[in-house]
């Protein structure tokens, strides 16, 4: 969700309904050491509330200066660690879904974590593991629940597996089992409000994470609400009220950072919110170009506000999909898992957002 859950869009899921909207992550060193993106990128609302972030980091030393800082700077009321990306740029190095592997390591960061955040809340978000040779997600659990975190979350994929396939929720049902005295929420594949009803039914989960569920479809929220509270979900929106959401995304975008650079940003959720729709060839590829809110509004005029919303829309997939790949990783490092571990430079020089 890197580039996508920034304060404009949060501000816009919000209005859909209840639950905690987490900032895209956050590279600890870079937040840490003043980088100008990683600060406008860990930017709230002025009236957001709760404020929660994702960090990410590979040293305890950094993590734990970069809490401390979130804490009295940014006065956050909720912290979640990355420990779920299975990019090359991050794995490599050894951190995100491949930090899990190392015991220890693991554990001394989400100590450091939890310490420096005094009475805020941590949380921990991880995949299955590696690959299905390198299983990750017990020992994470447990390690987080021994250290103080505050609930656990699980992408049900491993990493090599990317977005590919389907999650496999059984293993949510695996980690309840096995942590027991914190909430554990499922993620993966909550693509519309039923779902996360059918994952807590099947799995015993506490609650649900969706990721790209929300992607173009800011009012699963809405429906999340709904189903939760035993009501019916509301019937989808036409194109017309689709548009009208993407409008008013836009100008959220364009009044939090300029209309240039916020136009600009805009133009990768045009094909999630228009997934489905005859939009026309022309109109998505002059929206992928667009320059001014004005020009968008123009594209959009053309077309048909009455056409209803498409047969399985919520479903389309969006945002990050492929086939499975091989995990980079630092050399020798499946060899063991409770080694001591010194991590290169690189791992915390990501530039924040992922």
């Amino acid at each position: 969700m890197a580039g996508v859950t920034n304060a404009p869009f949060r501000t816009l899921c919000r209005r859909f309904g209840a639950g905690l909207y987490v900032n895209q992550m956050i590279t600890a060193r870079a937040l840490v050491e003043g980088h100008r993106k990683s600060l406008e990128l860990a930017a709230f609302a002025p009236d957001e509330t709760p404020r929660s972030i994702q960090l990410y980091g590979t040293d305890p030393y950094s993590i734990a200066e970069a809490t401390r800082l979130l804490v009295a700077e940014q006065a956050v009321d909720h912290i979640d660690m990355n420990f779920g990306c299975p990019m090359k740029k991050v794995t490599r190095h050894g951190g995100g879904a491949a930090l899990p592997w190392k015991r220890e390591h693991y554990r001394s960061i989400v100590r450091a974590a939890v310490q420096a955040a005094g009475e805020v809340p941590v949380t921990v978000k991880f995949r299955v593991g590696i690959s299905d040779t390198a299983i990750t997600f017990l020992d994470a659990g447990r390690i987080a629940e021994d250290e103080g975190c505050r609930a656990v979350a699980l992408h049900a994929r491993t990493a090599n597996q990317l977005y590919s396939g389907s999650a496999d929720w059984h293993r949510i049902t695996e980690l309840k089992q096995a942590v027991t005295s914190i909430p554990v929420l499922g993620n993966g594949d909550i693509w519309e409000a039923d779902d996360a009803l059918r994952m807590m039914r099947s799995t015993g989960a506490d609650g649900v994470v969706v990721g790209r569920g929300c992607l173009g479809r800011p009012w699963i929220f809405r429906d999340l609400a709904a189903v939760f509270n035993g009501e019916a979900v509301a019937a989808p929106p036409d194109l017309g009220e689709v548009l009208d959401g993407m409008i008013e995304h836009a100008e959220l975008l364009c009044g939090w950072m300029g209309e240039q650079r916020g136009i600009r940003d805009f133009r990768k959720h045009t094909g999630w919110y228009l997934k489905g729709f005859p939009a026309g060839g022309e109109t998505r590829r002059r929206l992928n170009r667009v320059e001014s809110l004005e020009e968008m509004r123009e594209l959009v005029a053309g077309l048909d506000r009455d056409t209803p919303f498409p047969n399985g829309g919520m479903r389309m997939v969006r945002g990050h999909h492929g086939s499975p790949k091989q995990v980079q990783l630092p050399e020798g490092w499946l060899d063991a898992r409770d080694d001591s571990v010194e991590l290169p430079r690189g791992a915390e020089d990501l530039v924040s957002g992922g």
